[in-house]
């Protein structure tokens, strides 16, 4: 529902373009970022922490003191595409600015048109950041973007499908999946900002505290046993039989994808679909063994490390062929997600636990309990269970890793 403007404003931008707008925004998931928990949309305030210091979204509101209100349509497109304001400040690149370069000059008049008449205006001053000097003087980021940013509308490939380039539009542009799920380098870039950059790109990066998975076709760790209705119903819903979204992207789906049209989650399953394995990737599911575990543990042989831990724990949602019951408790054999090399998530929903996201497809959120009773030997244990079970066949989770991502958690906490 669009807001009941004053004729002033909204003459100026129609009502479609106003509405195209909207659905743009949530395409980015703009408002994720620009709103803090608890305060008004697209206000800011959000903190980031980044390997240099804290840094809080900005008020994207058009209010003229402190949002953007003030902002012409050159100014606007400069700071979504090169992250530089209106008064020539470069932005901190923990905004997707690399990403949303690629935004067409009709979508990006659409955004415009929405964040002027489209978002209530809320006077909330910006908070600068935590950042010390001199890691908080702004020019080096003028250097960072010449080396790393490239302000240029998507170019449509053709030897490539509609579907595909609608897809390769979205992943690589609004939706900014390689925010997430590329890995960065030593000056914090993504070493790759599409699928013709190389197999890096969506290759799976640690970001948050979370690991953002391989959207590669990587069997296992990757989207290589995914079909494509998979990845739209996962997009559109946050589960399907293979698994459910926790963490950050819980929020994407939340706020982002659960809301974009169908064609358009086709069109990005089409694109994932499409790139190949990363090099070299193991295979670290067979299916053919996935009834050896079940076995030994309906018949009380726990032995094996860990498996008396997920009996007691995890048996009774999960069930003990790791099956889960589909789009409520995931299933543990083939999942992805367990199958990753850092284990750094595995580890922190064990500890804290994790909710499936909100939507219209299914407004009943189940959420894991965490566990954080469990000491680090019987996590490790138990995670080194479930990675080698029912044909799973991942490396085993360590007491120091579980160590490392305990102190983390309490160190976050004691941030807030």
């Amino acid at each position: 529902m669009l807001l009941l403007l004053p004729a002033c404003v909204q003459a100026a931008f129609s009502t479609d373009s106003i509405r195209r707008g909207q659905y743009l925004a949530r395409a980015g998931d703009c408002i994720a970022c620009h709103t803090r928990p608890g305060g008004a949309a697209y206000a800011g305030g959000l903190p980031f922490d980044t390997p240099v210091g804290r840094i809080y979204a900005t008020n994207i509101t058009p209010d003229r003191k402190t949002g953007i209100g003030n902002y012409s349509y050159d100014q606007f497109a400069r700071a979504v595409r090169e992250g530089v304001a209106a008064n020539g400040d470069p932005l901190y690149p923990a905004m997707p600015y690399p990403s949303y370069a690629s935004v067409s000059d009709a979508d990006m008049r659409d955004l415009y048109a929405f964040f002027m008449a489209g978002v209530p205006a809320v006077s909330q001053p910006n908070r600068g950041s935590d950042i010390p000097w001199p890691l908080s003087m702004r020019w080096p980021l003028k250097v960072w973007n010449w080396l790393f940013v490239d302000a240029r509308p998507y170019r449509v490939q053709a030897d490539r499908s509609a579907a595909w380039n609608r897809g390769a539009y979205l992943v690589e542009g609004l939706a900014h999946c390689g925010s997430c799920h590329t890995p960065r380098g030593l000056a914090y870039q993504e070493k790759a900002l599409s699928a013709r950059d190389g197999s890096e790109f969506l290759a799976g990066n640690n970001i948050g505290g979370w690991f953002a998975k391989s959207l590669r076709g990587d069997k296992g760790r990757g989207l290589g046993d995914w079909s494509e209705a998979d990845i739209v119903e996962f997009l559109k819903t946050g589960r399907n039989d293979k698994s459910a979204a926790f963490g950050g992207m819980a929020e994407v789906i939340e706020h982002s994808s659960s809301h974009l049209e169908r064609t358009d989650l086709a069109a990005v399953a089409t694109y994932l679909k499409a790139l190949p394995a990363s090099a070299g990737a193991p295979t670290v599911y067979s299916a053919a063994r996935a009834h050896v575990t079940r076995g030994q543990l309906r018949s009380g042989d726990y032995r094996q490390p860990g498996a008396s831990t997920y009996v007691e724990f995890c048996a009774s949602c999960h069930r003990d062929d790791g099956g889960g019951f589909p789009r409520i408790y995931p299933a543990l054999a083939g999942n992805s997600v367990l199958l990753t090399d850092d284990t750094r998530s595995l580890i922190r929903i064990v500890l804290e636990g994790g909710r499936m996201p909100h939507t219209v497809a299914d407004t009943m959120a189940f959420a894991m309990p965490g566990l954080p009773q469990l000491n680090n030997r019987e996590t490790a244990e138990v995670l080194s269970f479930i990675r080698s079970s029912w044909g799973n066949h991942a490396s085993a989770v360590s007491e120091a890793d579980v160590a490392a991502v305990r102190e983390s958690l309490e160190k976050s906490h004691e941030r807030r």
